[in-house]
């Protein structure tokens, strides 16, 4: 089938241009992190509700042609999903898609690497929270801390353009700030810290989950005590580097970014928008409406697909509300690929 023509860019009506797709092909995952889901789990969405790889490739297509310059795989964990290698590698030789990224939290990332950078994928990002192996294990439930940090060096050997996200949260692994900065300086990769965004109410004996937001400019101002960083100019084309800030440590050969959902709004420059593993298509992770393409999808509409996606783009939210209080109360954040 043919790529449809790209009349004009993608445009929301807030004159932002739309050129990011962030695509969950799962809502499976393998750890059970306190911030992403309870600790009891979520119930899975059942398989006949999940987009199959013909589907998402549909999708991926339609959006490609319609000006999706850049597009992330998440989850769930999209790593666990039994063909994800055959479909990264459909996703990677799309015509006009200029980058082909992850987010992962690694546990598969030592055996699977080499096969993703073979399949077309450019960069992973790789989610760690801490460096100390019993705090680890209890931010993800179970997780072991040796199987992450293989997977961040096979990703690294494999030549992928690594990067590792740390969700700071004040008073549980804010301290291991200055660690991860040390991580990065004999390796080349950039660590991104992210506020905490308190989507997930009372949780665990917490009595307000603002009460773990720790603001950007408190952490950054830690970090330049120990170590002076100097600010990055952002040189890769259109706002394709998402939202991260990002910092050159002297004598490092990685870097540090921030990003600061809370604290520093960055909706203004939003350029993405997301489909869930069950096809549901939103213009922001923190507004509960969306658009289910299902019903285009299995009726083969390729034309009401089109005109569907250019709907989500056309009733993208000026802002996710995050920083007031009539923000969201919990977000799945596995279920929607946050």
């Amino acid at each position: 089938m043919n790529q449809p023509s790209v009349n004009q860019p993608l445009q929301d009506s807030h004159k932002r241009r739309i050129n990011y797709l962030r695509l969950s092909v799962t809502d499976r995952c393998n750890l059970r992190c306190s911030y992403c889901m309870p600790a009891e789990g979520l119930p899975f969405f059942d398989r006949e509700d999940l987009l199959t790889r013909t589907e998402i490739m549909t999708i991926a297509r339609l959006a490609v042609g319609m000006g999706i310059r850049k597009i992330r795989v998440t989850g769930g964990e999209p790593l666990v999903r039994p063909d994800i290698v055959d479909l990264l590698h459909e996703l990677g030789h799309l015509p006009d898609l200029e980058r082909l990224v992850l987010t992962t939290n690694g546990l598969r990332l030592g055996k699977l690497a080499p096969q993703l950078k073979e399949a077309g994928v450019s960069g992973a990002n790789i989610s760690i929270d801490s460096l100390n192996a019993d705090l680890y294990s209890k931010i993800t439930r179970g997780g072991e801390l040796n199987q992450c940090l293989e997977g961040i060096d096979a990703a690294i050997a494999a030549g992928l353009r690594t990067k590792i996200n740390v969700v700071v949260m004040n008073g549980v692994n804010d301290h291991e700030a200055a660690d991860f900065v040390e991580f990065v300086r004999t390796r080349p990769i950039s660590v991104r810290f992210i506020e905490y965004m308190p989507t997930r109410g009372k949780d665990e004996g917490q009595n307000d989950g603002k009460s773990l937001t720790l603001p950007t400019a408190q952490l950054l101002e830690r970090l330049n005590r120990e170590t002076p960083m100097e600010p990055i100019v952002r040189t890769d084309g259109f706002n394709m580097a998402g939202p991260a800030r990002n910092f050159r440590v002297p004598g490092a050969v990685g870097s540090v970014g921030v990003i600061s959902p809370v604290s520093c709004n960055f909706c203004d420059d939003c350029n993405r928008i997301r489909i869930t593993s069950t096809g549901l298509a939103r213009g922001c992770l923190f507004h509960d409406t969306g658009l289910d393409l299902k019903p285009w999808l299995r009726a083969g509409d390729e034309a009401g697909l089109i005109e569907a996606l250019r709907r989500v783009v056309d009733d993208k939210p000026s802002g996710h509300q995050l920083d007031t209080d009539d923000g969201p109360d919990i977000v799945p954040m596995s279920q929607l690929g946050g």
